[in-house]
């Protein structure tokens, strides 16, 4: 059994998507919540290698800024025809201004270029990985996936980044034409949050 937490959580992101996705699964705790962007720190360059790295290098950026208990997430698409690319460059791939669009024509772009056309040749993975550190040095790690198919052109104007995109198997829907209730049961990062929560939290 880990630490358990209470009071306020700093979320460690400036992506305002990923802070309603998590206000969205933290209100039944009980938690105050507020992240880096909110409160005016800066992002940390982000020069892991994989999704537990840089997750762990926002952690660390925001707790030494705050000295109190931070999730910091890191997670990207990772599709099987292009080696796992994007992968822990997903948010690049949209560039500086966080063109999505841009983004999803590159992937939908590479796809093409080796000929990955049937859904069986299109198969991806979204990956989230979750960090929790406190003042006192505990860490605590979750990962979450969800598995699907890329289709095009994209669908629904729910979600963020590339959810539209996004089939998660067992449904005919992407992330972005989901309700956030449905999204919740099948996405990565619920998927993260739910052994998080496990954990660490305490429902009231």
């Amino acid at each position: 059994m880990g630490h358990r937490l209470a009071g306020q959580l700093v979320i460690a992101t400036h992506n305002a998507g990923k802070l309603a996705e998590f206000r969205y699964l933290l209100e039944p705790h009980g938690l105050t919540v507020t992240s880096v962007g909110e409160l005016g720190l800066p992002a940390p360059e982000e020069t892991g290698s994989t999704f537990l790295e840089n997750a762990q290098i926002k952690a660390l950026a925001a707790l030494s800024a705050v000295n109190q208990p931070v999730l910091a997430d890191d997670s990207g698409l990772c599709v099987e025809a292009l080696s796992g690319a994007p992968g822990v460059r997903t948010a690049d791939w949209a560039g500086p201004r966080r063109d999505w669009t841009m983004a999803m024509e590159r992937v939908e772009a590479e796809l093409r270029a080796v000929g990955a056309r049937t859904a069986a040749e299109r198969r991806a993975s979204f990956v989230s990985l979750l960090v929790v550190v406190w003042p006192d040095g505990h860490t605590e790690e979750f990962e979450g996936r969800a598995d699907g198919v890329l289709v095009w052109p994209p669908r629904g104007e729910r979600g963020h980044g590339y959810d539209p995109m996004f089939q998660p198997d067992g449904s005919t829907l992407t992330f972005a034409e989901m309700t956030d209730e449905e999204k919740n049961r099948r996405s990565h990062r619920a998927r993260s949050f739910a052994l998080f929560a496990a954990s660490c939290l305490t429902s009231v």
